[in-house]
């Protein structure tokens, strides 16, 4: 059980006492050619020389990390940004096992850590992890024994990264085309996985209802607004409840909450899968992979789910006695459009997702990591406002890049059900638009659009922080 144990927790990583403190030094040693840089071979002998085990592909991993000109060796530059970026990260580590803030990690609090991802070990293999690392024999380990035990474990999976900084499960403004998010081993083995994924789909269903109006005037601005028929706020819902009353506002949004459920369990199955088939070294997986794993997962739920997405613009601007609900909605589109019907605006649809996804990823990655090398001392947790600021900034911004082919796949969906309207395919419609309205023409009810992010973002993280204490969540 140790062996196990060890190797899930810690890397087979070991010390000597006399490892060198200075960056400067250290280099010296390991760039035996004197060439100033150090290749990987350079560092296997130089690591052995000193008496440091390195485990299995370390040095190799140590180096592809570090360098950053691609050349395949490390100048003292990149091995002394290497070191003090991965020395954070220890310090985080530390940090988030020393539970009773003292500077030193003990026997109780190795076992509780173990514990809290899922792994329930013997005393005796909780004293074999402290003493393999322990060098002064007090059978505690404080900051400098932990450096220098892992400081060549190039190891970066912190749980407790994952753990915070959660932004599609937490977040709901209304779209569901970004990636999902990571999930620790101890919240799979537990099963808070599922848990999360339903306090965010909770989350997600009173935001939308919250916001329900404000999205209703989007895709009527969208569908509705052009150049010869100008819309505004006040005009648009003077209209709408004149034509319907208060309760026309909410037009859309029963099946708009419906499809969270099923869209979000077959996303996360998907992503699961999609990446192991992606990663190229099991149980880890890098930026690019994540993207590729998320947006085909998106593209698989929404493929499923597509037939709600064109039911949903269809009851949004329905007329007062159109249809009588989602059903009657359905059997109608099919009877009159056939199936085909339930995938108009498809393309743009799922094209759109690359844009959103990409821009969300890359912008809140940018933005999370920002933060733990800047302000992340004591630990990963951001805090409720910066969570939520790189969330919004992060989805905004997505949704800026994206609204074109959101507007297009919009009208395709709803021109069938628009009197005189005519029937263009993708291309035709953007011709069409730029044609006749210019390039905002494209960016029609983009200000609704923006103005339910806010509120949005408030009320599903205010739910989701209630659902996760309902549901026995811990923080």
């Amino acid at each position: 059980m140790y062996q196990v144990v060890r190797k899930l927790f810690f890397t087979e990583c070991r010390c000597a006492e006399d490892v060198p403190k200075s960056y400067e030094e250290l280099f010296a040693k390991l760039d035996a050619n004197k060439d100033g840089k150090v290749d990987v071979s350079e560092l296997k002998a130089g690591l052995a020389s000193m008496g440091i085990k390195a485990g299995k592909g370390a040095a190799q991993k140590i180096v592809s990390s570090a360098d950053k000109d691609k050349d395949e060796s490390i100048d003292f530059e990149e091995f002394t940004k290497y070191l003090k970026e991965h020395e954070k990260k220890l310090r985080l580590t530390f940090k988030s096992l020393d539970k009773n803030s003292d500077g030193r990690i003990d026997l109780m609090e190795i076992k509780q850590s173990l514990a809290d991802l899922g792994l329930d070990i013997s005393k005796e293999a909780a004293e074999k992890i402290l003493q393999s690392i322990d060098v002064d024999g007090t059978m505690t380990v404080d900051w400098s024994e932990w450096r220098e035990h892992f400081l060549f474990n190039p190891a970066t999976n912190l749980q407790e990264i994952i753990r915070y900084w959660k932004h599609t499960t937490v977040l709901d403004i209304g779209d569901s085309l970004t990636i999902p998010d990571e999930f620790t081993e101890e919240e799979k083995t537990t099963g808070l996985w599922w848990k999360q994924l339903s306090a965010g789909a909770m989350a997600g269903a009173v935001s939308r209802t919250g916001t329900a109006p404000l999205d209703r005037m989007k895709v009527f601005m969208q569908v509705h607004a052009s150049k010869s028929n100008k819309i505004s706020l006040t005009g648009g819902f003077k209209q709408m409840l004149k034509e319907g009353g208060v309760m026309s506002l909410w037009r859309g949004n029963g099946i708009n909450v419906l499809k969270i459920a099923p869209e979000t369990a077959i996303k996360f199955m998907a992503y699961e899968q999609y990446k192991k088939l992606l990663a190229s070294e099991p149980g880890k997986i890098q930026t690019h992979e994540r993207f590729v794993a998320g947006s085909l997962a998106g593209a698989t739920a929404q493929t499923a789910i597509y037939p709600m997405e064109v039911m949903k613009t269809r009851l949004t601007l329905r007329k007062t006695g159109q249809y009588s609900g989602m059903f009657d909605c359905a059997k109608k589109i099919l009877k009159k459009e056939g199936v085909k019907a339930f995938y108009k605006g498809y393309v743009p649809n799922i094209l759109g997702i690359i844009p959103y996804a990409g821009i969300d990823l890359a912008v809140y990655e940018s933005l999370k990591n920002f933060w733990l090398s800047s302000y992340a001392k004591d630990t990963a947790n951001p805090g409720v406002l910066v969570l939520l600021g790189c969330g919004t900034i992060s989805s905004t911004c997505g949704q800026l890049a994206s609204y074109p082919l959101a507007l297009i796949r919009t009208r395709m969906q709803a021109q069938a059900s628009i009197e005189g309207s005519e029937q263009l395919p993708m291309g035709g419609m953007v011709k069409n638009i730029l044609e006749k309205e210019g390039f905002f023409g494209l960016y029609r009810g983009i200000l609704p659009n923006f103005m339910k992010v806010i509120p949005a973002v408030s009320i599903s993280y205010v739910v989701y922080e209630y659902m996760r204490s309902g549901l026995g969540i811990q923080k």
